[in-house]
């Protein structure tokens, strides 16, 4: 690796739709440990945590940032600055705002980007590609990634290649990008050796993408800029201006400078990547039996084969099937032929256009002190599982329109009342009034669990009034 070190820019966007019902808008794929024990912006991460590279950049939406953050510490990953954009613009506009930031420092430091959402099995062969990579972009080339492919894969974009550059040894010419193709055009594509996948990863300088933004996407930059310059930090976060950064037009790398630039390269690879973008692709990555069958969770299976069957609560079993998904979540069931799985998003479309809330969000809700999930709900009347992490405290808050009652059931609880301050034990209990001031706190090592019965004429999440917030939403 050269002398300089490496900025990664993790780019954590998207809903990953075509993984419903466990990827969600509240809670997208990357979050999840979809291919290994570590969720997919942990593996990401740890990547790039190695000696030559500096501390990542995340960017992401306000809504993941306390979960990234978690993840992030829980991965061992320190001082990563997490990049908040106040609306999705696409990659573009999420790049350069991270170049600006870097070129604060470091004009000609080499950013390293890549989405937070895929697959790499072979992190020798990767890193190989990106010292190739890093000595083009030091040259003042746009450098990507072009993964070999094994199959006529129709969910991803193709690389035709070019000729080799006699100045950069193992990189080549971008004779153009191609969209996702039709299973003719990408069988054809396979098997004449001229094109590669997509991988969506880039290698430049702060200076070039700068540079070549100005050039050919000059709308853009003006209010990265101003959306850089007129940040706020919130806690660990950098805010960037909601207003400057709205302005931007939404416009991903590959239109805006990729697809335009004379300087743009291609490094041949084979890394074992896959952007894990259906379920069918995770049962190619999967562990298989002896029938070829992924099964994950409380699963049995009688004369399955080839399936993906992944449970995440209640028993599943599956009797005669072949070449199934079957997907099991504590709101919703997700069953389909394999060969369907493109089609997935069109089921998140409908739920949308039906108003369901299992399109956007699950059960549990995470906050930046844990998660709470609701249990039972009826009229007047909500029971709600709440986990508060070691050391965490929920806002000091009221409501207009319900009263609680918490119950203990794990850990202790430490409760402000009006002026009343009480540690609450397992088995038992505290009652809230309507309208009294209150927080909850957990003091101890260990998570602390309790039932919540809410009662009153309106149960909803807006009903809250935040007097006090540690996170700083009060």
């Amino acid at each position: 690796m050269n002398e300089k070190r490496i900025v990664p820019v993790i780019l954590s966007g998207g809903s990953g739709t075509r993984l419903w019902p466990v990827s969600r808008e509240s809670f997208p794929k990357q979050l999840w440990p979809l291919v290994s024990e570590r969720t997919m912006m942990q593996e990401t991460a740890l990547r790039a945590n190695a000696p030559g590279f500096a501390a990542p950049i995340v960017v992401c939406n306000n809504e993941h940032r306390f979960l990234i953050a978690e993840q992030l510490r829980a991965a061992g990953i320190s001082k990563a600055r997490i990049l908040l954009e106040p609306v999705g613009r696409n990659s573009a506009p999420a790049i350069a705002a991270a170049a600006v930031l870097v070129a604060e420092e470091d004009p000609d430091a080499v950013l390293w980007m890549m989405a937070a959402d895929a697959s790499i099995a072979d992190n020798q062969a990767l890193h190989t590609a990106l010292t190739t990579a890093v000595e083009a972009a030091l040259g003042g080339l746009v450098v990507t990634f072009g993964m070999k492919p094994t199959a006529p894969e129709t969910g991803y974009g193709y690389i035709e290649i070019g000729a080799p550059l006699p100045s950069s040894e193992g990189v080549y010419s971008i004779t153009r990008f191609l969209e996702k193709p039709d299973p003719e055009t990408a069988a054809r594509f396979v098997a004449d050796g001229r094109h590669l996948w997509n991988s969506g990863m880039f290698v430049f300088t702060a200076r070039t993408l700068l540079e070549e933004l100005e050039r050919h996407a000059p709308d853009v930059l003006p209010a990265v800029r101003r959306a850089v310059a007129e940040r706020k930090a919130d806690l660990d976060f950098i805010r960037l201006d909601p207003d400057a950064f709205t302005a931007c037009p939404s416009i991903s790398i590959d239109y805006a400078v990729a697809e335009r630039t004379h300087r743009a390269a291609v490094v041949p690879a084979d890394l074992g990547w896959s952007d894990v973008g259906s379920w069918s692709a995770l049962w190619e990555l999967g562990a298989k039996d002896a029938a070829g069958n992924v099964a994950l969770g409380d699963v049995v299976l009688e004369g399955a084969e080839n399936c993906y069957v992944r449970s995440d609560g209640m028993l599943a079993a599956v009797v005669g099937l072949k070449d199934a998904v079957i997907v099991v979540t504590a709101d919703a069931v997700l069953a389909m032929h394999r060969g369907q799985a493109q089609d997935v998003k069109k089921i998140v479309e409908r739920l949308k256009a039906a108003g369901r809330s299992e399109a956007v969000s699950h059960n549990r809700t995470y906050r930046p002190w844990g998660y709470y999930e609701s249990l039972i709900q009826g009229d007047r009347f909500q029971v709600k599982r709440i986990v508060v992490t070691p050391g965490r405290q929920l806002s000091l808050q009221s409501h207009f329109h319900r009263a609680e009652h918490w119950v203990v059931v794990n850990g202790t609880a430490k409760v402000t009342r009006d002026a009343e301050t009480l540690v609450v034990r397992e088995n038992e209990s505290v009652y809230l009034p309507l309208g009294c001031v209150h927080r909850l706190e957990n003091p101890g090592r260990i998570p602390l669990t309790l039932i919540e019965v809410q009662s009153g004429a309106y149960l909803g999440e807006d009903d809250i009034v935040r007097l006090e917030d540690t996170y700083g939403r009060a």
